[in-house]
């Protein structure tokens, strides 16, 4: 995409906004969506245009001038809220060059330990995990149907400046929870953001990508290994049915995976700058140096 390229993101939550401020950072016109409107008046300050996504005219006028758009927001109990709200545009004028969902590698399910590809049967253990499914289902089944380049994105938990385990450390708020076996997969934003990129770059109509880093490994590796980093005693161990432990963290334990992501890396030319938690981790406490 030119210089001149624009991008509408449906969705600006953490993930949303990082995507935003890259774009903005290589000289595009950006929209951003939010229902809050303390959110829309700090995108204003951003620079960029923000969008109620329940004003019909003000999302017609994003999504005509948009030559990409990103879906970051979750679906819910009706499907995906962009969906709904982009389906009422123009046909012939809303579409742009490139539509990206973002999804979740929640929609695999336990693989008990094995390897994850975005060619498997998908066999979504949560609520969460179902949803977004149906929801690819659905892009891709708009993207077929209207000739749009949709590409789906399943990402594993992902963190950042803002949103690390460092900050939890710190907080108190991390349980250290060993259950043999078990791995989790994960990624720095900026290698989600450079593969997002990368697609708008080489876009495959009805693409799915795994954007994840090369290394699976179990929490209590990371939370020992960043606790030791930063000169925390790490925290008490606990059972996964402790009552300390959330409803939500159990659900967590319910997958266990190994998500590859060698599709990205032969059709994107993308490749992970951060390959590890322990890259990722440094570059947090380096850049805040």
């Amino acid at each position: 995409m030119t210089p001149s390229s624009s991008l509408l993101v449906f969705g600006g939550g953490y993930l949303g906004q990082a995507v935003a401020q890259a774009a903005t950072d290589k000289g595009w016109d950006v929209a951003v969506s939010s229902r809050q409107a303390e959110r829309r008046a700090d995108f204003e300050k951003r620079g960029w245009q923000a969008v109620d996504p329940d004003n019909a005219d003000a999302l017609a006028r994003a999504g005509m001038n948009a030559t990409a758009i990103l879906v970051t927001a979750p679906p819910d109990a009706h499907g995906c809220p962009a969906m709904r709200a982009l389906s009422a545009l123009p046909a012939g004028e809303a579409w742009p060059d490139w539509i990206g969902y973002i999804s979740s590698t929640s929609v695999y399910g336990d693989r008990a330990g094995g390897w994850a590809f975005e060619g498997d049967a998908l066999n979504a253990a949560t609520l969460e995990g179902a949803r977004r499914a149906k929801a690819e289902r659905d892009w891709l089944d708009a993207g077929r149907g209207m000739g749009l380049t949709v590409q789906i994105f399943r990402l594993p938990a992902f963190y950042g400046p803002e949103q690390n385990i460092f900050q939890r450390l710190r907080a108190g708020t991390v349980p250290l929870v060993r259950k043999p076996e078990q791995v989790f997969n994960r990624i720095h934003i900026d290698d989600v953001i450079s593969g997002l990129f990368a697609s708008m770059a080489r876009p495959h109509p009805g693409g799915i990508y795994n954007l994840c880093d090369d290394t699976p490994t179990p929490a209590e590796d990371v939370t020992l290994w960043a606790a030791e980093r930063i000169g925390m005693a790490p925290p008490a161990e606990v059972s996964l049915d402790d009552p300390s432990v959330s409803d939500g963290m159990r659900r967590f334990y319910r997958d266990n995976k190994r998500i590859s992501n060698a599709r990205a890396k032969a059709e994107l030319g993308w490749r992970p700058r951060y390959p590890s938690y322990r890259e990722g981790l440094e570059s947090l406490i380096t850049s805040q140096t």
